[in-house]
């Protein structure tokens, strides 16, 4: 019997963490074209965004983090993922890349 609960417990845990890594957004590639750190946003053209259902464009996003307008500047390529935080197009992860 305690066998049984030990395995349904694991199995309810395994779906749980399985359910949570399927949620996060992909990495998406883009180039930073604006920053404004008065705003806390920055203007990325990008490929597909699919968790928002979005094309390839150029468009404003808010930082999560006003780090992240220090970290990029105009020109950098990047990888990146957004999501809608408070009804707002967010970048919730940024990264330069070569």
């Amino acid at each position: 019997m305690k066998s049984k609960l030990a395995i349904l417990g694991f199995l309810g845990l395994a779906m749980t963490v399985g359910g949570a890594l399927a949620q996060t957004p992909p990495l998406v590639s883009g180039q930073v074209t604006k920053i404004d750190t008065s705003a806390g946003k920055l203007t990325l053209s990008h490929g597909p965004i699919p968790n928002l259902d979005m094309g390839e464009m150029t468009m404003v996003f808010k930082a999560s983090d006003p780090a992240m307008l220090k970290a990029v500047k105009a020109g950098d390529k990047v990888r990146f993922t957004a999501d809608r935080v408070n009804g707002q197009l967010t970048v919730t992860k940024i990264e330069k890349t070569k």
